[in-house]
């Protein structure tokens, strides 16, 4: 995985907040957040350097894999991811930031009750890959508009450490133009009720950042990759899905989620 050494912006650490929206209130749930959490709940918070949203229509729902996932135990569920990139040297004080202004927001009335947290969590930079010599670097993906996500959120076996897994994937052709993988980072005590405690334990995130839209390349490159890992005796995958960029200012694919 690359070097960060000499980046003078470097990635430390990300926000991954997995959100269902409930029926009927999909395109409502979509304007709140582009239009104002998006902003107001992380992308103005200091040493936040770049954000996008990433949504799951049926289509990509129905490649999920596994259909017993710890994480969206209905693969219908989980419908718009957000990520959020931190610089690298502030987790523990944008952390604390982002906590005290949701908690303010949901005290202001500036939220959304009618969606569900599936997954939101705090991942720490563990590398990155990419397809070609010099590619888009992790710091950029966000701002690249890349058309596609594919989302793997895996479990390392016992007595493996998740190093080992992100040399598994640098061993192998790099499956998207960049390729970025984190380690977990537990949610602070007084984070906002309505979101979930995950327990964090062994798990890792990788994103594959994709220049074209998931379907053309699922089969190829991601369809049988959980089973390839768990017969190197490495780990498993828990959470395999596709996404596809979503278009500001826009309402595009809420008619597409179910």
């Amino acid at each position: 995985m690359a070097d960060i050494s000499t980046k003078p912006i470097k990635l430390g650490s990300a926000l991954f907040t997995l959100v269902e929206p409930h029926r009927g209130h999909e395109v409502a749930y979509n304007r709140w957040y582009e239009r104002d959490h998006f902003y107001a709940g992380c992308l103005i918070g200091a040493y936040t350097f770049a954000g996008r949203r990433f949504v799951a229509t049926k289509a990509c729902k129905q490649l999920r894999y596994p259909s017993n996932s710890p994480i969206a135990s209905d693969p219908m569920v989980g419908s718009y991811l957000a990520l959020f990139w931190i610089l690298d040297g502030h987790f523990d004080e944008w952390n604390r930031w982002a906590v005290d202004q949701v908690n303010r927001l949901h005290a202001h009335g500036r939220m959304f009750a009618e969606r569900d947290h599936v997954h939101t969590l705090m991942y720490e930079y563990l590398g990155e890959m990419s397809a070609q010599p010099d590619g888009v670097p992790a710091e950029l993906a966000l701002d690249h508009h890349f058309p596609g996500l594919v989302v793997l959120i895996g479990e390392v076996a016992d007595g493996v450490e998740v190093g080992q897994v992100a040399e598994w994937f640098r061993a192998r052709p790099c499956p998207a133009e960049t390729a970025v993988m984190f380690t977990p980072r537990p949610l602070l005590d007084d984070a906002p009720g309505d979101v979930p405690r995950d327990t964090v334990g062994n798990r890792f995130l990788h994103l594959s950042f994709l220049d074209e839209e998931p379907f053309a390349v699922w089969d190829d490159r991601f369809a049988r990759l959980g089973e390839e890992l768990e017969a190197g005796a490495l780990g498993r995958i828990v959470f395999a899905s596709p996404f596809l960029s979503t278009v500001p200012g826009t309402d595009r694919y809420t008619g597409q989620l179910w």
